[in-house]
């Protein structure tokens, strides 16, 4: 009557009593309730830091006006599908032929030297068209944007507001000041709106060809072109539209007759590399976390059959059996609760080390927090993981024999059909734990090929400086060359350096490439001319790599700019236009800055300039002395620490020009950079599969050591029979191999179907590796029967006597 009384209150009134009493339930028994919380709470923190990292990268919109309106056109090659760059006539015709469009803008550019008065400091730059800050609808903080007759000028930039902040003491007081940059000084007009760096944390933007003349070539695709859609207009009427008109510059211009154009919104291109690998950790965490929910179900189960004449008594006083389910899942939803309080620790811990491990090209990951959109997914997870964890074992908790209980007594019950329940539940663990042990084997046996690759260089002991000695002109760049040469003769006097040399492209980089011929020069618009990647070097480059001279001579200080120029090529170049012949003496032209002939003076090793997973290219190398440039970097190979010298070039190089820029890093760095990527998917995938293997091993023993509980009777009569320990270790691990067979077969099914989605991250291996698949099936069996050997052990203990007086 009186809890007729209580529901006839409200059901708030009877909720709170189910707290109430799932709160004291759970005070109970404290090691129960601290391990279902940890392995709860390891699942829900794993996702919740993913998600973290996923939806700020992948979900959150951008922080523009109406972001999905801002798109990226990109050339589109017709032979390959690749999307690049752009050429500035492909760029203008899409400009002025277009409607689709409320603004249109190119942008080049990157981190460059600007002068101070403590020496140069490398800040990204942009040089744009004039309705750049049109396609973000961005606002000045103080002074005003860049506009069409600033790009006549050539001498105004906007600058970013925190570099602003950086230098002076408010926005306002920035403009005015001036920047130097190449020996040219620009004048601060404005300062952008809080929160503005497009692209890649930019902090200054100045019209375009005011720092580098303008490319008026159609095969040169040096821009990156943005825009905004107007009011009204779709993704998908701008493609058609930009489709129609980049068919028609390919019929009238023999250089875009393999081109078109590609629109694509900003953030989707932004992503694009990436959010295979994000989407597929989430996929990971998830499997964690059903493994997590199914070894909470089975502590659960466990419990629930304990508590069995608790049940019935509650039964026999007229308890319902939904008013039993009930009160099950509230506690179940309270451990989800507490769960989640400590996931969501974790999940900071965690959401740091996936920022600190991601690779540097990461977009948005300065965004990555626990906000709360993180916090809404967290308390979504903890009601589902509620759900999967809570209602299975409160559903066969309540369908207990309420006579067969009773008549019991204090002796041991049993739940119908929990047995199976538990059995399911550890394949399930088994199955899921497969496929992510699967994954990261394949991805740790491809990272293992790509890092066993032979680079064909010796990346140790070499200091990486790159700097950039102020020039605006070809005379400028003659000065710098000059510095550049007295440097190197600096350098290679110090002490403990073995060799050194100045370069374009330092391995890893992607530098310049395009197209050349060999002894002749035909008309340039010529197609599908044998492409190269150019690089300047001077004397004592191949050296400081550690590669060979294969044939003829290396550059000397005689190959000046007044000199005959000459290249040195590498064996694949060799390869490729000289497969027959010796190309010692032959001449190569190539678009790279002049159409001046070049002799053949040598022929280099090759090497993975582009990183392990691509193989050599064809490469052109020409004397830094005979094309000029002001920006270079200077590589040293030491015979000790290499970062030790950092100070002493430093210095020499202020000495000779006090506004140049350097900036330092070690061949090997630049070489692990090529690599982070696939050390990033390893490395997770590997941790999520490791915790998974955990926790499925803890199932097994689990439910092992529940069943030899539930069998003490059985194995005690079987030993006052004469059964031996082994035939009784033997029994209980058979039982144990069943579970685990029936899961490795379900999770091998399941992992050569999912593999397919990492056939784009895999070097050198195949989704289907035989080596992988027998190695995770060998491993993850060894692993079940030791984590089963223990129950089975303890079984072997069974006293017969002892066994039978509690039947």
């Amino acid at each position: 009557m009186r809890q007729n009384l209580r529901e006839a209150g409200g059901v708030h009134l009877s909720a709170f009593m189910d707290l109430r009493y799932a709160l004291r339930s759970i005070r109970k028994d404290p090691s129960f309730t601290l391990l279902a919380i940890l392995v709860l709470a390891l699942g829900i923190g794993a996702n919740t830091a993913v998600f973290s990292v996923v939806d700020a990268v992948l979900l959150k919109p951008l922080a523009y006006k109406d972001a999905d309106r801002i798109v990226v056109l990109n050339s589109l090659f017709k032979k390959t599908g690749g999307k690049g760059h752009v050429s500035a006539p492909d760029y203008y015709d899409w400009h002025d032929q277009s409607s689709a469009f409320a603004a249109m803008a190119y942008y080049n550019g990157g981190e460059t030297a600007v002068a101070t008065p403590n020496g140069g400091e490398y800040i990204v730059v942009n040089q744009v068209t004039p309705e750049f800050f049109d396609v973000f609808q961005v606002q000045p903080a103080a002074g005003r944007l860049l506009t069409a007759d600033d790009r006549k000028a050539g001498t105004n930039v906007v600058i970013g507001y925190n570099y602003a902040l950086a230098h002076f003491p408010n926005a306002a007081a920035a403009l005015g000041s001036t920047v130097r940059m190449n020996s040219a000084t620009f004048t601060v007009v404005g300062v952008a709106q809080p929160g503005f760096g497009f692209p890649e944390k930019t902090q200054i933007w100045m019209s375009a060809n005011a720092l580098y003349p303008e490319t008026t070539s159609r095969s040169a695709h040096n821009y990156n072109v943005i825009a905004r859609l107007k009011p009204g207009v779709t993704l998908d009427e701008a493609q058609t539209q930009m489709t129609t008109i980049g068919t028609r510059l390919s019929q009238q211009y023999s250089d875009d007759r393999l081109k078109n154009v590609a629109v694509t919104q900003l953030q989707d291109r932004m992503v694009t590399n990436i959010r295979l690998t994000l989407y597929l950790l989430l996929g990971a965490v998830a499997l964690v976390l059903l493994i997590a929910c199914a070894n909470t179900a089975n502590l659960l189960l466990a419990k629930a059959t304990a508590r069995t004449r608790e049940m019935a008594i509650r039964a026999a006083v007229g308890a319902s059996r939904g008013r039993i389910i009930r009160q099950l899942f509230t506690e179940s939803l309270v451990l989800a609760i507490a769960s989640a309080a400590v996931g969501l620790s974790l999940a900071s811990f965690g959401c740091r080390a996936l920022v600190a491990l991601a690779p540097a090209n990461l977009p948005r990951v300065g965004e990555v927090s626990i906000d709360g959109r993180v916090l809404a997914f967290t308390l979504l997870l903890s009601v589902a993981s509620t759900l999967l964890f809570g209602l299975a074992p409160a559903f066969q908790a309540s369908r207990t024999d309420l006579n067969a209980s009773l008549k019991q007594g204090g002796g041991r019950t049993n739940i119908a059909g929990s047995n199976g329940l538990r059995s399911v539940l550890v394949v399930a663990e088994v199955a899921f734990s497969v496929v992510l042990l699967a994954g990261a084997g394949l991805l740790i046996r491809s990272f293992n090929a790509l890092s066993n690759v032979e680079l064909g260089f010796r990346p140790e002991h070499v200091l990486v400086m790159e700097t950039e000695i102020p020039a605006m002109d070809r005379a400028g760049s003659l000065r710098a060359v000059q510095v550049f040469r007295g440097l190197l003769s600096e350098t290679a006097a110090l002490p403990g350096v073995v060799a050194s040399g100045v370069t374009l492209m330092p391995p890893g980089n992607s530098g310049s490439d395009g197209g050349y011929f060999v002894d002749r020069l035909p008309d340039f618009k010529e197609p599908n001319s044998p492409q190269a990647l150019f690089s300047l070097v001077s004397p004592g480059v191949f050296a400081t790599l550690g590669l060979q001279l294969k044939a003829g001579r290396d550059f000397t200080g005689a190959d000046t700019y007044e000199a005959p120029f000459t290249a040195i090529v590498n064996e694949a170049f060799v390869k490729q236009s000289f497969p027959h012949a010796n190309p010692i003496g032959h001449i190569v032209y190539c678009g790279f800055d002049s159409d001046k002939p070049m002799t053949v003076v040598g022929v280099v090793s090759d090497f993975h300039q582009l990183g392990p997973a691509v193989p050599p290219q064809p490469e052109l190398y020409m004397s830094y002395q005979q094309h000029p440039r002001n920006h270079l970097y200077l590589m040293a190979r030491t015979a000790s620490e290499p970062a030790a010298l950092s100070e002493t070039l430093r210095r020499m190089v202020h000495a000779r020009s006090p506004e140049a820029s350097a900036k330092f890093s070690t061949l090997q760095l630049r070489v692990e950079e090529n690599v982070a990527a696939p050390r990033f998917r390893m490395l997770l995938l590997g941790i999520f599969a490791g915790l998974a293997l955990c926790l499925a091993m803890a199932g097994v023993y689990g439910v092992m050591s529940y069943a030899v509980g539930q069998r003490s009777g059985e194995i005690g009569v079987r030993m006052a029979l004469g059964a031996g320990r082994a035939s009784v270790l033997g029994l209980v691990l058979m039982q144990a191999l069943k579970l685990i067979a029936i899961g490795l077969a379900f999770g091998l099914a399941a992992a050569f179907v999912a593999s397919r989605l990492l056939t784009s991250m895999l070097f050198e291996v195949k989704p289907a590796d035989p080596v992988t698949y027998v190695a995770v099936a060998g491993a993850l069996g060894l692993i079940g029967l030791l984590a089963s050997y223990f129950p089975a052990l303890r079984a072997t203990r069974v006293d017969p006597l002892t066994a039978l007086r509690q039947e």
